[in-house]
């Protein structure tokens, strides 16, 4: 399977917002601190979203293939 564009981008902002949410902690900034949570919410939602669509593409691709197996099997009966 490959790689998508959420999974990419979901993932940089899941680190980001780790970041963003870590500083908001050290130096008490109790706002950067929820975006940042925020963010990295977002970020992890967006790469699962990014997850699943490999995963049904690659069950498309499976499928299709299959399904021409059985065709060539039924053509040489």
């Amino acid at each position: 399977m490959g790689i998508n564009k959420d999974q990419v981008d979901g993932r940089l902002k899941e680190a980001a917002g780790k970041v963003q949410e870590v500083t908001g902690r050290v130096t008490g900034n109790h706002t950067q601190e929820a975006k940042g949570a925020i963010n990295k919410n977002l970020g992890t939602a967006q790469a699962k979203v990014g997850d699943l669509s490999e995963k049904a593409r690659g069950a498309v691709k499976d499928a299709q293939k299959e399904s021409e197996r059985e065709r060539e099997a039924r053509e040489h009966r």
